[in-house]
């Protein structure tokens, strides 16, 4: 049975706190979802901002290929014919061959907050979905608080999307809109709902009780054929349904759905979707559009999702994977991550030191092991910083030369005008060869790491591709007020990947300068192969 999934990331995604799309990310967002075989993508509500209007011309001049665009809006305005509401001709404006519409199915609402009778609610869905049904746009009707709506007046409710079906709205969705209904009622009452349409049933949860996932699922389990979610959870308050975990558990938990664009026919046994793979890089594409950190426990797809820090899981994951993981990492595109720290074992040390082929010295495993403890002592971390640890195994091995001697670096702050501005210099040996530069930046860490590229320019040209993505300070023993220790940690990256160094001290000038110069060495350690 094929699962219609519908992206709303774009309308109901974005108005979760701190998602803010430019046009420009809404149309990247767009064509990479349809890439990935989206039924369905909302573009959003082109009454609503003129942004929102601009980007279903935009996509209207270049059309989807496979994802069925759609324009969201509300009922007609209460005393007023759809053919003269300006929210319906912004609709049809839009050119969007789907348009969603969302009606109150709760009398409370209707009465209430919308000030109308409860006649003339129905009045107006029914009205709504038959004239953009007449202009010839597909109707999917949203169901507002359709689950509170049902448990305070089942009759009413039933009326509300009878009247949508009837008027021609090809799927009626059921909104959990205020995200307190557990997954027993989402089942219970979409059973019976079930009995009063003729039309598919769909889902729309909210995650106010972190059940926005689990209620997706349950709906689907007795009947619900389509979904309708956001990328990460993205949405107001507490989020929506994460469609990143709908969708893998649809593929990988679930018997007999079809989810997306198979990768080819299903042959002996099931086949997962071709597009499970890209799910990690479809959850962090869109983070980096959004300008936000990754949920790095995102279920799936996250950094730590297959992570492993204790020393008896990561032995017995190094014996059978699924002793310590439900699933294959490689299936949604994510990769098995092995974390060192002072609760690591010689697993964790091996594991890491395999791709040096050094992981059967067992005695300098041990003096790695010992190290790391010491150093996680004096405040040092490596979860986030596996290219320092990289260079600590080469250092402990002794196969790592340094690219270039530290003579002295120093940094500076004066005020020009009342701008600070900041230098740097730094005295290197590199090649038998005395190297003195100096270079301008914003801020001491950015003057050092501009002053030692130019040192290093000429001999390693490789260090243009590289380029710092994030610089994280972490004060360590906070008692110690401004003499505390402090960990600095720095992410860096190139063409082919990112990593992480750190390093620590009492001046933060200098636990920058360590993790800055592990940062260099390690990429050009890493391109010497």
């Amino acid at each position: 049975m094929h699962i219609q999934i519908y992206d709303t990331t774009l309308r109901d995604g974005a108005q979760g706190e701190g998602v803010n799309f430019s046009l420009e990310d809404k149309v990247l967002i767009a064509r990479r979802l349809d890439e990935l075989g989206f039924d369905f993508v909302e573009g959003g509500y082109p009454l609503s901002n003129p942004k929102d209007a601009e980007f279903f011309q935009r996509i209207a001049s270049t059309p989807l290929k496979h994802s069925r665009l759609c324009a969201f809006g509300m009922t007609r305005r209460r005393g007023m014919k759809p053919a003269d509401d300006i929210g319906m001709k912004s609709l049809l404006a839009s050119q969007a061959p789907v348009i969603t519409i969302v009606g109150k199915t709760s009398d409370f609402h209707a009465t209430e907050v919308l000030g109308v009778t409860l006649e003339e609610n129905l009045a107006m869905i029914r009205e709504t979905v038959a004239y953009l049904r007449e202009q010839g746009r597909e109707v999917i009707y949203d169901a507002e608080h359709f689950f509170d709506g049902w448990k305070a007046n089942p009759d009413y409710a039933a009326l509300t999307i009878q009247a949508a079906a009837e008027a021609g709205a090809s799927i009626i969705v059921m909104c959990d809109t205020n995200g307190g209904t557990l997954p027993e009622e989402i089942a219970s009452i979409t059973r019976v709902a079930a009995t009063k349409v003729d039309k598919p049933l769909g889902i729309h949860t909210h995650n106010d009780c972190e059940l926005a996932v689990a209620n997706s699922l349950a709906a689907v389990d007795v009947g619900a054929t389509h979904v309708q979610g956001t990328i990460n959870g993205f949405g107001e308050r507490c989020g929506n349904a994460d469609l990143v975990s709908v969708i893998a558990n649809l593929a990988l938990k679930k018997k007999d759905y079809e989810i997306l664009t198979p990768a080819q026919p299903a042959s002996a046994g099931r086949q997962p979707p071709g597009t499970l793979t890209h799910l990690t890089e479809l959850s962090r594409y869109v983070y980096e559009i959004a300008n936000m950190h990754f949920r790095v426990n995102q279920p799936f797809v996250g950094p730590s999702a297959f992570a492993h820090k204790g020393g008896m899981h990561v032995h017995a994951v190094a014996k059978v994977a699924s002793s310590y993981e439900h699933i294959d990492p490689a299936l949604v595109g994510n990769e098995r991550r092995v974390l060192v720290s002072e609760l690591s074992g010689r697993s964790n040390i091996i594991a890491l030191a395999t791709k040096l082929n050094l992981q059967n010295d067992k005695s300098l495993m041990d003096r790695v092991l010992q190290q790391v403890v010491d150093l996680e002592n004096r405040g040092f971390q490596f979860e986030a910083a596996e290219a320092s640890f990289d260079l600590l195994v080469r250092k402990a091995a002794g196969t790592h030369t340094p690219h270039f001697e530290l003579v002295q670096y120093h940094t500076s702050v004066v005020s020009r005008g009342g701008t600070p501005v900041t230098e740097a210099t730094v005295k290197l040996i590199v090649n038998d060869k005395l190297c003195h530069e100096v270079a301008e930046g914003d801020g001491p860490v950015n003057a050092l790491d501009a002053a030692l590229r130019k040192a290093l320019h000429g001999l390693f040209p490789t260090l243009n591709e590289m380029q710092l993505v994030d610089y994280k300070v972490r004060v360590i023993n906070s008692d110690a007020a401004t003499a505390a220790s402090v960990r600095v940690v720095i992410e860096s990256r190139d063409a082919d990947t990112t990593w992480g160094t750190v390093g620590v001290h009492e001046n933060v000038i200098e636990a920058s300068w360590q993790a800055l110069v592990d940062s260099i060495e390690y990429k050009l350690c890493k391109d010497e192969g």
